[in-house]
């Protein structure tokens, strides 16, 4: 018998999109559930990457896809990329149908640019799905809500007794739904299984250009030595070549971007604000993979391994709120960028809404450098200038435990596993 469903915060936002988009697109990394998601609401399933029909499906694709899309509705097409085809017999489809909710697509990587020749625009509506927030997998109580802080709420309530040994073996089991269903220890044996996969073998997959094991292992050992950091290409391959042979900034742009097409690393956008002065701001993203379990498992990570190095864990669990945060601000409208400037005045994340509100955001583990986090999401409150934008919603310290509340200066101090959308 199949696992019991667990909610997804993006159910709401496919249920809204099949209601008045002809198809939605699902698409994340391989293994963050968007299968299992799609089938809870199609009324027929397609999996093309089925061993026993693969090959006809994929000479069907490029003969006669329309005889794969027969099936009630909305019907499920899933890993589509495997034959680029398809979207554009969706698309046809749908305007021939001109009725909504007629397909669900799902992919985790994406196909060349060139074997598309629509973007599907009004046709498609394209979904991120990543792997499950500590809400999802019921590791916060959801007492906060980022939804309530943009409405205006002047007061927070909510506790978290988290451990640093919990949060350790959250970062490294990570938000796969397999892993959360699992046990304590094959939750991590799964992570494991699922990096040598992708090491392995997936990653030729992306664009059919056969990749070698070594580097992307070294690559993935380099981005996880940089997670969190501005480090630029340059750097991430003189790291690689301490320990293979001398290879090209052109090899490891190639690398890196099979990885994003595979929706493993996720780069954080820096935010360009309207400042008050001519203040520099830093453009460089910062480096995340979708998931902070990723560089764990590369790096062989134990969970102790992370509570001995302060500073180590402290890197992790920033992603850690990244990922969520991601989550979160997908399903109020919003995205998350980092903000630095040339004076090193920063803030981890920044929460922009589509409407203009925004929130700016510090992640601290220890409660003991809460102020100095405060301090600085004041000082970037001043410097953004508010006659061209809005002021900020909130300004919000993530901590690892502890209460929620709200400081004298109007800075909210929020647990991560509090938090919700």
């Amino acid at each position: 018998m199949a696992d019991a469903y667990i909610e997804r915060i993006v159910d709401a936002q496919i249920e809204r999109s099949l209601r008045s988009t002809g198809a939605v697109l699902i698409e994340g990394a391989k293994w963050c559930g968007k299968t299992r998601t799609a089938k809870e609401r199609a009324s027929s399933v397609l999996l093309m990457q089925n061993p026993s029909s693969i090959k006809v499906n994929l000479n069907l694709a490029e003969t006669d896809p329309s005889k794969l899309l027969e099936g009630d509705i909305p019907r499920l097409i899933d890993e589509w990329q495997l034959a680029p085809s398809m979207w554009d017999a969706v698309r046809y489809e749908v305007d021939e149908r001109g009725k909504p909710g007629q397909f669900i697509l799902t992919g985790s990587s994406l196909p060349p640019e060139s074997s598309v020749r629509h973007s599907g625009a009004g046709r498609i509506f394209r979904i991120t799905m990543r792997p499950m927030s500590l809400y999802e997998s019921k590791e916060s109580n959801g007492s906060v809500s980022f939804r309530e802080l943009f409405d205006g709420a002047i007061d927070v309530r909510g506790n978290s007794e988290m451990t640093l040994d919990e949060l350790s073996f959250l970062i490294i089991r990570g938000g796969w739904p397999s892993s959360v269903l699992a046990s304590k220890e094959y939750g991590i044996d799964n992570v494991q299984m699922y990096i040598e996969n992708n090491i392995q073998s997936e990653l030729s997959i992306v664009d059919g250009i056969r990749r070698n094991p070594i580097i992307v292992r070294e690559l993935l050992r380099s981005l996880s030595r940089n997670m969190s950091s501005m480090a630029t290409l340059t750097t991430i391959r003189a790291d690689m070549t301490g320990q293979i042979e001398s290879i090209s900034d052109k090899t490891v742009n190639s690398y890196i971007n099979a990885l994003r097409q595979s929706f493993v690393i996720e780069d954080l956008a820096a935010w360009n604000p309207s400042l008050r002065s001519k203040t520099t701001i830093r453009g460089t993203p910062k480096r995340y993979f979708v998931d902070p379990s990723i560089a764990t498992a590369v790096m062989r990570t134990a969970p102790e391994d992370l509570i001995s190095d302060f500073n180590t864990f402290g890197l992790f669990f920033e992603a850690l709120c990244i990922r969520d945060l991601r989550v979160y601000a997908q399903a109020i409208d919003g995205d998350v960028f980092h903000y630095r400037d040339r004076n090193d005045l920063e803030a981890d994340a920044i929460i922009h809404l589509r409407n203009g509100k925004w929130g700016a955001i510090e992640i601290k583990v220890g409660n003991e450098r809460v102020d100095l986090a405060a301090r600085n999401l004041l000082k970037l409150k001043e410097k953004v200038d508010c006659d061209k934008m809005n002021a900020p919603s909130f300004l919000l310290v993530i901590t690892s435990s502890g209460y929620a509340y709200r400081r004298e200066d109007g800075v909210f101090v929020v647990p991560i596993g509090c938090l919700k959308h």
